[in-house]
Parts: C-alpha cells; structure tokens; sequence
C-alpha cells in the first residue's frame, strides 16, 4: 500500500520538522514545502534540518523550495501529486515585529493561506490541519483557557493573523461539507527532539523566553530581560503553559487521524493545563544545564498578558492525546539541543556534548 502523502507547509521551521519527524514515524509520506525565511539551507538546497531528519531515520523527504505567495508553483505542486491531507505551518511568527510591519504581516500569512486554501479547492484537497495559536484569545477572561473562550479580542497583528485563517478555514467548511479541518491552538512549544540534532534556532534575537534563556546558559548572550516582575502571579513574572515540541508534533498526528472520521471543523488547545513563571523557567534551566543564568527586571513589554494556560481535556477525549513529558524533560532536551548546538543549524556538524 502506498504511503499516504502529507504536505507540510513550512516543514524546515521548528515544529513543522518536528512534525515531519513524527510523521514518517507514524508511517505517512511528508513532502515538505519551506521558502527558508525561517529555515537554514543546508546541502543540496535543502533545510539542514531535514537533513538532520533523514539522518536520524534513515530516510529520504521529498523537498521543494516554495514559497505560497507564489501561486503558479502552488498549482504546479498539487498537479504532480496526489496530497491526502495538508498540514499548514508557514507563516511569520513574531508578535513584536507584526506590530511594527503589520501590513507584512497580513499581506504574507493571509495570503499565503487563501492561496493554498484556493489551490486545495481545486485539486480536490478536502482535509487540513492548521498551525493556530493562543494568541487568539486575547487577554484570557478565565483561566484556564478552554476552546470555547472568546477569541478575536487579540492584541497583536500576528494573533489576528491567525484568528482570520481560523475564520476563513471554519466559514469554508460551511460551505463545502465534505471539507475537514483541525484548528491547533499551541500554546508554548519549547524543547527539541531527544536526539539533540533538531531544535529550535531562531534568527537573530530569540523572540521567545526558552531559546533566549538556553543561549544565556551557553554564554552566546549575558543575561536575560525579565519583562515585568509586578504582574498577578506566583512571583511576580508572566506565567505561560509550555509544552514539549515532540508532545505537541504527536497532537498533529492524532488530529491527522481524527480528519479521517470526517470531523468537520474541529479547533482543540495543544498544552499541557500547567503555567510555570519566567522564574520558575529560569530555575529549571539552571537545574537542566548546570549553568547560573544571569537575569534582569525590565519594563513590562506591550501587549503581554499576566498569566495564560489551557484547559487541554478536549484534546484528550476527542483525539485520544495529552502532553506527556514534564518541564524536567524539555528542559534536558533543550539543553541537550543547544549544547551540541551552540550556533544553531549553521556550524553544521553538531559537536559531542
């Protein structure tokens, strides 16, 4: 029997590889579209950490350049195969830059999404999983989240991005019946797979509070800003629900099989129902690295919320899913990534710990 064939759409970024990973594993065929703005080129123009993949399963991806801007490759794409389900991570991601480019913002993930929603129409590609956010709830009205929380109220130009694909992809299988989506609300992926050969390896300065404390840790940075330590929480830092990446990338393969029940369109939270602090975080890396992490109180940062963390039961009982690896491990596979990591993808060979 042949494998079915998966699109993935930016499948060189952090959690589409990690996606692609599990995907092979769990015996589906990815062929993975990435346009490296996010991504490292390695080898033969191909992102390393697809390379890295095909290393540690012994395995060869199906890869082509791509950007979904570009309409005509798009179509060219869906011609030569013959895709059972897409799952769509491209996109710009960052919430401070969004602010300051907006336009950007909407002009790359809107329509980057109506064209590969458009192109699905026309080839008679009816099922989808797609990469949402926490974000779209906003500033949270109660804790914790579940899906049936307001969304909408968001306060950033990245978050609404994501709130309008939402709308787009629910009104869409209005229309057409036979059409099924899952909407994957993350909230905070951190860690790497435990190999140590992929992970998270941001461009320029981290965004998010993991990646920037691994690289305090392994001397690329001095210190770390704590934005705000005067908020409504345990002590005083902002309060998020991290989830390991490896926990969240099996979340897509269950939601992968729930398309097969013609779900209709689904939205399910990918977290784990705890909320650790910037300083219990910063602890946990100590713990994890052995290192001290040299930290500093800044101003609160715009548009950020005191505490946020998910009601993850939906997720359990429809997809048969829940996160399984404690802070302890995404810690210890963070480090692990980083140490043998040091710069990220581009020293090429990753050193022994």
């Amino acid at each position: 029997l042949a494998l079915q064939k998966v699109l993935v759409t930016g499948g060189g970024g952090y959690i589409g590889s990690h996606c692609v990973v599990e995907l092979i594993e769990a015996g589906f065929c990815p062929v993975v579209i990435d346009n490296f703005s996010n991504a490292v080129q390695g080898e033969r123009d191909v992102p390393e950490s697809l390379q890295r993949i095909e290393k540690i399963l012994d395995t060869s991806i199906e890869f082509y350049e791509l950007d979904l801007l570009d309409r005509p490759g798009l179509e060219k794409l869906f011609k030569q195969h013959s895709f059972s389900a897409v799952m769509h991570f491209a996109g710009l991601k960052a919430v401070g830059e969004s602010v300051e480019q907006p336009l950007r913002y909407y002009q790359v993930n809107l329509t980057a999404t109506m064209n590969l929603l458009e192109v699905m129409q026309t080839h008679g590609v009816r099922n989808l999983v797609f990469s949402s956010s926490a974000t779209v709830y906003g500033d949270p009205q109660r804790l914790p989240i579940d899906e049936q929380h307001p969304v909408g109220g968001c306060t950033n130009p990245y978050g609404k991005t994501k709130f309008f694909i939402e709308e787009m992809i629910i009104d869409q299988c209005k229309a057409e019946k036979d059409w099924n989506a899952v909407l994957l609300r993350y909230f905070n992926p951190i860690g790497a797979h435990s190999s140590g050969l992929i992970g998270e390896d941001p461009q320029g300065i981290p965004n998010n509070l993991l990646p920037y404390v691994a690289q305090v840790a392994i001397g690329r940075r001095k210190h770390l800003n704590v934005f705000g330590n005067d908020y409504d929480t345990i002590d005083g830092t902002g309060v998020r629900d991290y989830i390991h990446v490896v926990d969240l990338a099996k979340g897509h393969i269950a939601a992968l099989k729930k398309l097969k029940d013609n779900c209709g369109c689904k939205v399910y939270n990918l977290g784990t129902g705890t909320g650790y602090s910037v300083l219990q975080m910063v602890k946990a890396m100590e713990k994890a690295s052995g290192k001290e992490i040299m930290y500093l109180i800044a101003p609160r940062r715009g548009g950020d919320v005191a505490s946020c963390y998910a009601d993850p039961l939906l997720a359990e009982k429809e997809l048969g899913w829940k996160a399984d690896f404690d802070l302890e491990r995404m810690c210890e596979d963070l480090w692990r990534w980083q140490s043998k990591n040091p710069t990220g993808f581009t020293n090429n060979s990753p050193s022994s710990i």
